[in-house]
């Protein structure tokens, strides 16, 4: 080999090979657990009278499948793909990169096995017990120092914003796992919170919404920022507004937990506190979907023959209708009608489903074939099936559950010229039923697409090579 050769340094896309792939395989795990227990809310019968598949143990293990598993490895494999060409520098702490790799995987097992057989906090989106919390958090500073690192000896002096957004996620997570899974082991398996009561509350929806405001938003935030400008081919619209989008976003997140308290044991000042924020989460989060969707001017034509922009760009549309939706359900009036209700369920789902799973795919099938040495995907005819059958599942699934939502709200607070209820609480949940069959049918609808996807990624990775990509010896564009 030629002496000159053996200088040349590459980007480290192993990790994001492997982390890429897991995505889709949790993805389809995920999501598979998510139908079954939709349909056990349709016909109860089908937990066959087994523990470990009732319904309040799967559905967790599908919140922090589809959340952790699915969602995690999307962002690892992206942060660790895009820090590496807008820094143009090779991952930083050699083999920790795969430490982070393996010590999630056994993160998202420990879970699996552990949420069935009924070890559980009891906390949302923060159910594992205290040995696998510890492990999250090694593993976290682990991701920390190999993501922080590798901005620390960028060859480019910018940091660019996508940057900012996935630096920002892994921080706000990190405080926020540490101080809300504070717990006195009780035994292998078993702890108790060190707060109690409302304290134990407040603390949980800081926890819980800000995971859904860092993770499930700033950081797939981070992926917007980069791969739509990538795929559509253009700049992104408005570069200061992202700086603004970024710094209004993180500030006002932080603020909203206590929307989902309305109504409780918690002070009414610190619910008007969050409904507050919340409202004014409207403006940063409109702004960003803007700033994406503007990406395209110029290039609109490509939505027709390009489907992974379709899912990129169409992901930033349920972005927009989700963030408008959350600060109007946390209006205090609004709330007492959406409260405990399938609207809720259904508002979660048009991000889960619309905003995080749209994006991610449409990241992965960019990051995929560049990954293996192919100029596309094995099939985008596959791609075009999946965005539509993943559509079509979104809208069955959250109409279904708008329409059984407000239906639940208004048949809980009629009331007779008496002041007795005009229905039963059994009368609204038979009232419900057909609502919950359509769920089904849209779940597996979206189900169905995520099948394609890991069928079309499995043909593209066998089919293809692990390419080494050299990183710039000049500071180019992004690569």
């Amino acid at each position: 080999m030629d002496s000159s050769q053996t200088r040349v340094a590459h980007y480290d896309d192993t990790v994001v090979r492997q982390f890429s792939i897991m995505a889709v395989v949790w993805g389809v795990v995920g999501m598979l657990v998510g139908v079954f227990i939709a349909a056990q809310l349709a016909w109860p019968e089908l937990n066959f009278g087994i523990p470990w598949l009732s319904y309040g143990r799967l559905r967790p293990l599908h919140t922090n499948a589809v959340i952790f598993a699915f969602g995690g490895c999307a962002l690892f494999a992206t942060s660790f793909y895009v820090v590496q060409r807008t820094c143009q520098a090779r991952l930083f702490g050699g083999p920790l990169a795969a430490f982070v790799f393996w010590g999630w995987q056994l993160v998202i097992v420990a879970a699996a096995i552990s949420l069935p057989l009924g070890f559980n906090q009891v906390k949302e989106y923060a159910e594992l017990e205290w040995p696998i919390d510890i492990l999250i958090t090694v593993v976290w500073v682990a991701y920390a120092i190999v993501f922080f690192g590798t901005i620390g000896v960028r060859k480019v002096k910018h940091i660019y914003v996508a940057n900012w957004f996935f630096g920002a996620y892994i921080l706000a997570i990190a405080l926020l796992h540490i101080v809300n899974n504070v717990a006195i082991p009780a035994g292998f398996m078993k702890s108790y919170s060190a707060y109690a009561g409302v304290q134990d509350a407040m603390v949980q929806w800081w926890y819980g919404h800000n995971a859904v405001g860092f993770l499930l938003t700033a950081g797939f935030l981070g992926m917007m920022y980069y791969f739509i400008p990538k795929q559509a081919g253009r700049p992104v619209y408005s570069y200061r507004l992202s700086i603004v989008h970024f710094w209004a976003l993180i500030f006002t997140y932080m603020w909203a937990g206590p929307h989902h308290l309305h109504y409780t044991a918690l002070p009414d000042w610190t619910q008007s506190v969050g409904m507050v924020f919340s409202l004014i989460l409207l403006a940063p989060s409109w702004g960003g979907m803007i700033n994406g969707i503007m990406t395209l001017s110029g290039a609109w034509h490509k939505l027709r023959d390009d489907p992974i922009l379709r899912f990129l760009i169409v992901s930033l549309s349920f972005y927009g209708m989700s963030t408008f939706e959350g600060p109007m359900m946390s209006i205090k009036t609004v709330n007492a009608l959406s409260h405990y209700t399938d609207w809720t369920v259904g508002h979660v789902h048009s991000g889960a489903l619309g905003w995080v799973g749209l994006i991610s795919m449409g990241s992965l099938y960019y990051l995929v074939p560049r990954l293996f040495g192919k100029d596309k995907m094995h099939s985008v005819k596959a791609i075009e099936l999946h965005f539509w059958m993943a559509t079509i599942g979104i809208v069955l699934y959250i109409a279904a559950m708008w329409i059984a939502g407000v239906m639940q709200g208004l048949m809980w607070r009629a009331i007779n010229p008496d002041g007795t209820l005009t229905y039963t609480f059994v009368e609204s949940v038979k009232a419900t039923y057909p609502f919950y069959v359509i769920r089904v049918s849209g779940g597996l609808l979206y189900l169905g697409g995520m099948i394609v996807m890991a069928w079309n990624v499995w043909m593209t990775a066998i089919s293809g090579r692990s390419v080494k990509v050299a990183i710039p010896a000049v500071n180019a564009a992004h690569a």
